[in-house]
C-alpha cells in the first residue's frame, strides 16, 4: 500500500512539473507584451528575482510563489528518436540548409505544443521549429539530419557535435541561487512589472540553450 501511494504521488508531482515547465507556450508567435530573458541569477528575495541578462543589463522579475520551475539537463543525440517531440533552434548555413544550434526534447505530456516554425531571437536569423522527428539520417563528419514534421510542413536540420541537446527535468525553487543560468518568458503588466509564470534553470553547467 505504501509503495503504491509513493509511486502515485511521484507520478502526480512529475506530471505537474512537466506541465509547469511548458516553455513551448512562449514559443508561439511573439506577443508585444512578452520578453524572452536569458541570463544568470543575482538574487531571489521573496518573489523578486534579479537577473543579469546576457547583454549585462540587470532585469527585475516578479516570480510568484506558485511559478513553475524546471531544470534543463544535457542528453545525448541518441536520446532523440524518430517520433520524439522536439524544439530546434537553427540558423541558415552558407548553402541554405538549416544548422541546429540546440535541440530540446519535450516530455510526452507536452507533445503538440508550439507546433510549427517561427523567427527566434537566440541568434541573428535564427528560427524555432517544434514538431515530431519524422526521420533521421547520418551525414558526414558525425552529423545527423533530422526531419522535423509539424502541421502544414516539415524542416530538415543538421545536428552536429557542436549542437547542444537537452531535455526538461524536475527542479525546485531552492535551486534558484546566485549564478544559476536561467531562461524565462516575462509578461509585461500595465504597471511595467515583468511577471514570470515559469523558469528554466540550467543543470550541471548547462545554460538553457533555447
Amino acid at each position: 500500500m505504501m509503495n503504491i501511494r509513493f509511486v502515485s504521488l511521484h507520478a502526480a508531482a512529475l506530471s505537474a512539473l512537466i506541465l509547469s515547465s511548458s516553455y513551448a507556450l512562449a514559443q508561439q508567435s511573439p506577443i508585444s507584451n512578452t520578453l524572452r530573458v536569458r541570463g544568470a541569477v543575482e538574487s531571489l528575495d521573496g518573489e523578486t528575482l534579479r537577473l543579469k541578462s546576457r547583454d549585462g543589463a540587470e532585469v527585475v522579475l516578479h516570480l510568484p510563489a506558485d511559478a513553475g520551475v524546471a531544470g534543463v539537463a544535457k542528453i545525448s543525440l541518441t536520446d532523440v528518436k524518430v517520433g520524439s517531440y522536439i524544439g530546434v533552434t537553427s540558423v541558415p548555413d552558407a548553402d541554405g540548409s538549416q544548422k541546429a544550434v540546440e535541440v530540446h526534447v519535450f516530455p510526452e505530456a507536452m507533445r503538440g505544443t508550439g507546433d510549427g516554425t517561427r523567427p527566434w531571437d537566440l541568434k541573428p536569423n535564427s528560427s524555432m521549429t517544434n514538431g515530431a522527428v519524422d526521420d533521421r539520417t547520418v551525414t558526414g563528419n558525425d552529423g545527423h539530419t533530422l526531419t522535423v514534421k509539424y502541421k502544414g510542413g516539415d524542416r530538415k536540420v543538421l545536428v552536429t557535435p557542436e549542437t547542444t541537446v537537452v531535455t526538461f527535468v524536475p527542479a525546485t525553487r531552492s535551486e534558484i541561487k546566485a549564478g544559476a543560468p536561467v531562461f524565462a518568458i516575462a509578461t509585461k503588466k500595465p504597471d511595467g512589472t515583468l511577471d514570470v509564470a515559469r523558469l528554466s534553470i540550467g543543470r550541471d553547467g548547462i545554460t538553457p540553450p533555447m
